[in-house]
């Protein structure tokens, strides 16, 4: 019997394979407002990077700050209390300005080298995910995996929404009753600033949210953007389609 044994010599019992490298994916909050005719332009470099980059590039518009706008009777207005903490947490001084990744405010124009430069990082976990849309709710199923060492901080979910047809100033000092808004930062999912999260690699973390749904919204435009992030800015992100 002891001689139908193979031996199998220490060093080559456990072999670690090191997780497959993810596809780093780069988050780009545009700090926006009806209000603000600057804005269309900063939405029109979104629209050429991401004609560039596809996937590997997630937009978020987030409406608020002085140049926001809530709303009245008549027109509905996208600019919401999470925007305004959002804006005046980063001491924002002006609009449209981006965050790349979560470093220091950038200018539109400057964007496209911001990304460009982040895309070019390794990425430490992969994120994916689904969705489920129920009447008057939606249900997330959010799946993570550490490829790359130990990250911790924070995970943030939030809702967006796509197609949405209501004022904004334009360039030339008009009012565009008619202007179609994408990426448009509806709520955080999870609490403002996240919650607390830690991947190891090789590790598969799964995290499951359910968001009720405004009636005013459409449900069927809407998507979810997902993030870690700490303080050496956001690790990975994924739109959940």
């Amino acid at each position: 019997m002891l001689a139908g044994c193979d031996h199998i010599s220490e060093p080559d019992r456990l072999i670690y394979e090191k997780p497959e490298a993810a596809q780093r994916v780069v988050l780009l909050e545009d700090f926006t407002g009806q209000r603000c005719t600057n804005c269309p332009k900063a939405t029109e470099v979104i629209e050429q990077l991401q004609e560039t980059y596809g996937d590997a590039l997630v937009a978020v518009g987030i409406h608020g700050g002085p140049l926001g706008f809530a709303g009245n009777a008549r027109i509905e207005g996208l600019a919401t209390e999470t925007g305004n903490e959002y804006y005046n947490h980063w001491n924002l001084e002006y609009q449209p300005v981006g965050l790349v990744n979560r470093h220091s405010p950038v200018n539109y124009p400057e964007w496209a080298a911001a990304v460009k430069e982040e895309l070019a990082k390794p990425a430490p976990l992969r994120l994916s995910g689904t969705t489920f849309t129920e009447d008057n709710s939606i249900t997330i199923r959010l799946d993570a995996e550490g490829t790359d060492g130990t990250v911790t901080g924070k995970l943030q979910v939030w809702l967006l929404e796509d197609g949405i047809q209501t004022l904004q100033l334009m360039p030339d000092g008009t009012a565009n009753q008619e202007y179609v808004h994408n990426h448009v930062f509806r709520t955080a999912v999870n609490g403002i600033w996240g919650e607390d999260f830690s991947i190891q690699e090789g590790e598969r973390v799964e995290r499951t949210f359910t968001q009720t749904l405004e009636t005013t919204w459409n449900k069927e435009k809407l998507s979810v953007v997902a993030f870690v992030y700490n303080n050496d800015g956001v690790q990975q992100v994924v739109r959940i389609n």
